[in-house]
């Protein structure tokens, strides 16, 4: 995978210019539009996904910081990384901080842990990805919600980015048809 991923990434210009083509070429003007619409869409869940990530370690990292577990550095990291994973993400690392509290006789601060991370790290995730992702893709936030959460649903981790972009290109072509007026066709009664 990282062999293939260093050849596309080194020829990523090559390959957009020739998908945008394609669909210059297939679509006119129409497949332009959705060409920058699904590139915008993959951006904004990007940065939503980035964002969202940094946004949770950091709230993470006050926990730590509040509750007095020990290496924070790398749980704050850590947390950042996993917190790009789908389900489980941020959860490993707040929940093994809780129960390494538990272990060590506190149980107050261990109780904490898991309430900070119910509802500070864990709930960061819920509110801020739709937000970034809608205003870096200038997508509804509804659409980007039912994208992401029914993406992941259907498509396992590729539906954070394919479950937004081909709900944004059905909006699209919705509002395209919807709009299109034949003139040839006459009404038959």
């Amino acid at each position: 995978v990282i062999f293939f991923a260093f050849f596309i990434f080194r020829d990523a210009d090559t390959y957009a210019d020739a998908v945008r083509t394609a669909s210059r070429k297939l679509a006119g003007n129409l497949g332009e539009r959705m060409f920058r619409l699904a590139d915008g869409t993959v951006t904004g869940v990007m940065i939503g996904i980035v964002g969202t990530a940094a946004a949770q370690a950091l709230v993470a990292m006050v926990g730590f910081i509040v509750a007095g577990v020990p290496g924070i550095v790398i749980l704050t990291v850590a947390t950042f990384f996993f917190s790009m994973v789908p389900v489980i993400g941020a959860t490993l690392i707040w929940a093994g901080a809780a129960v390494w509290l538990y272990e060590g006789g506190q149980t107050g601060w261990s109780i904490f842990m898991v309430l900070w991370g119910m509802f500070g790290i864990s709930s960061v995730d819920n509110f801020l990805k739709p937000i970034l992702i809608s205003r870096t893709s200038s997508l509804p936030l509804l659409l980007i919600v039912v994208g992401v959460f029914g993406g992941v649903l259907v498509f396992g981790f590729i539906g954070l980015f394919l479950g937004p972009t081909l709900l944004a290109l059905g909006q699209v072509l919705i509002r395209e048809w919807l709009e299109h007026v034949d003139y040839d066709e006459s009404p038959s009664i």
